[in-house]
């Protein structure tokens, strides 16, 4: 049973940095286009970018140039390093492969204010 364990989030200013991860496990991860998501309040739950096996990474709108989408293939681990966070990128970010059809795990709370 594959397993997908978010961190890294936290509170953080507007026009601040964080680096998420995602741990996982159970699953041959080298195969995956791997992929995170958001979750706002009252929203549904959005793509903010994917990654395919060999590393080229498509992006939202919303974040391209200031998100970056990263893979270790060895450490079987993703990350989204982020930064000119703004207060509308407050939300609950989860990783999954592309299709979605992985486990979902509990994601990790990224909150932007002052």
């Amino acid at each position: 049973q594959a397993k997908l364990v978010e961190s890294g989030g936290g509170l953080v200013q507007p026009g601040g940095s964080l680096r998420l991860s995602c741990e996982t496990s159970g699953m041959i991860f080298s195969i995956h286009t791997m992929a995170w998501y958001r979750q706002a309040p009252g929203k549904e739950r959005e793509l903010v970018a994917s990654i395919f096996t060999h590393g080229s990474a498509n992006y939202a709108d919303f974040v391209k140039g200031r998100f970056t989408i990263s893979r270790d293939n060895d450490k079987n681990t993703m990350y989204l390093e982020m930064n000119s966070l703004k207060a509308e990128d407050t939300a609950i970010y989860y990783c999954n492969a592309k299709s979605g059809k992985l486990p979902w795990g509990q994601g990790t709370q990224v909150t932007v204010s002052s």
